[in-house]
């Protein structure tokens, strides 16, 4: 049994392998929106949660995140994770580095690797960071021109709205050797773990937000700061970025206010590897509140969302999403429609977040879902060989339906599904066939050009 199982890894690692330098690949779903795709070509689907540690620093970062986190989460049949850095744990001192943050780093991608996962690492911030009592970015590295600033402990989000924490952002935007800073971090981390097998991209920096001016509502503002500000710090950090790793896709975000269906006021990135990365909050279930299908939220959002991807051809992750309370009346609802919406233009997702307890965390201390949580864990092509022209899983039948063209001569041949636990019974059809099933996934070899059905039935 060992020697067969290792006989056909050898086989699927040998098909990946493509003869062209560009192989066929398929989109995303949404019209206009293209795929995000691996390192042959394959058209992927990410699914997974982020991975915060942001009770320790210094001597302890990062030390809540473990291997077991990896092992649960693909166990579950999830294959992405989005990793919280925080750059005041990397630089704590102006062009001080820690090496022992950056061994950190390196020790939580090898346990992705081993258990494959791919990685988004994430550049986070908080409410700027620690000069307001939360993490991101260093004291020393935030100017604030005297403005006040007064906690909310009940709401720290309004903080963000603080006269102190707005300035900050204008620095950092626009100070010569602040951006410089950040450019310097940003190639250090890319120089680092480019070659790592399990980073995928970068994130340069979460949520970010910046100065409201007088008379200004917060969408148009928004989108000024998105125009005037985001769109050329995410093109300085792409130089950055490139200057020692060529491949990584880089993924922007808008501020957060895209949550209320605000259009982003994002411009283009001079870059061949972007990925549009907004999340997916909306303000009252952030509150606590219970999901409203009558306002249409999720129909607003996705119609807002979508507008740049399609103008800028450019494949989409949302980086974040999912409610505080997922156990209110209407959230098994709330589930069940925004899962299917983030599978028709998105190429991927990752929730908020996996951990063991309450609030967020996906599962309970003992790593059952939480309630609801459940329906995040579905089949899914993780790597398509080829054109995917369509995929859909009805939870209520158990079923699972991909249908794609197989790539050409000159292109992969091995297909990947993600299967979460249960019995499940694959079938391919269409000069193709089931490679491999095994530990929650399936391989599917399919002859060049044949046009591919598989189907995933829960037993």
């Amino acid at each position: 049994m060992l020697r067969t199982t290792l006989v056909a890894s050898a086989v699927v690692a040998a098909l990946l392998t493509p003869t062209a330098a560009h192989a066929e690949t398929g989109r995303a779903g949404g019209d206009g929106i293209p795929a995000l795709t691996d390192e042959h070509g394959r058209t992927l689907t990410l699914r997974g949660w982020n991975l915060a540690d942001k009770a320790n620093s210094g001597g302890t970062a990062l030390s809540a995140i473990t291997e077991k986190h990896f092992r649960d989460m693909r166990a579950k049949g999830f294959n992405f994770a989005r990793l919280l850095v925080f750059w005041d744990d990397l630089e704590p001192r102006p062009g001080q580095y820690s090496q022992a943050y950056l061994r950190k780093i390196e020790r939580i991608l090898d346990w992705a690797g081993k258990h494959d996962v791919k990685v988004l690492i994430d550049a986070h911030q908080d409410v700027f960071g620690p000069a307001f009592g939360h993490r991101g970015i260093p004291e020393w590295a935030t100017r604030t021109d005297g403005l006040p600033f007064t906690p909310h402990p009940d709401d720290w989000f309004s903080e963000y709205f603080e006269p102190a924490v707005q300035r900050a952002f204008t620095h950092l935007y626009e100070d010569e050797d602040l951006r410089l800073a950040q450019a310097r971090m940003w190639r250090l981390l890319a120089d680092r773990f480019e070659d790592h097998p399990a980073v995928l991209g970068y994130d340069p920096i979460n949520e970010p937000m910046g100065e409201l001016r007088e008379g200004e509502d917060l969408a148009t503002a928004a989108r000024r700061i998105e125009r005037d500000q985001l769109t050329p710090m995410y093109n300085r950090m792409a130089d950055a970025i490139r200057s020692v790793d060529p491949d990584t896709w880089i993924f922007v975000e808008p501020t957060p206010i895209v949550g209320e269906g605000v259009p982003t006021g994002l411009g283009r990135i001079d870059d061949p590897k972007i990925v549009y990365a907004p999340h997916f909050y909306n303000a009252g279930m952030e509150a606590g509140t219970d999901y409203d299908p009558a306002a249409r939220w999720i129909e607003n959002y996705e119609q807002a969302v979508t507008l740049y991807p399609k103008e800028y051809k450019v494949p989409v992750v949302v980086g974040e999403w999912g409610p505080l309370n997922n156990s209110l009346p209407n959230m098994n609802r709330f589930y069940r429609e925004a899962m299917p919406s983030l599978g028709r233009y998105s190429s991927g997702w990752a929730g908020w977040e996996w951990c063991y307890g309450g609030g967020y965390c996906a599962v309970d201390s003992a790593g059952v879902f939480r309630t609801n949580k459940e329906l995040t864990a579905e089949p899914y092509a993780e790597a398509v060989a080829g054109t995917v022209r369509s995929a859909a899983y009805d939870a209520a039948a158990g079923v699972y339906g991909l249908s794609y063209d197989a790539a050409g001569r000159r292109g992969p041949r091995v297909t990947e599904l993600s299967l979460p636990p249960g019995d499940w019974r694959v079938k391919a059809r269409g000069a193709a066939l089931v490679l491999r099933k095994d530990r929650g996934r399936a391989w599917i070899l399919a002859a060049p050009g044949a046009r591919v059905t598989v189907t995933a039935t829960r037993g």
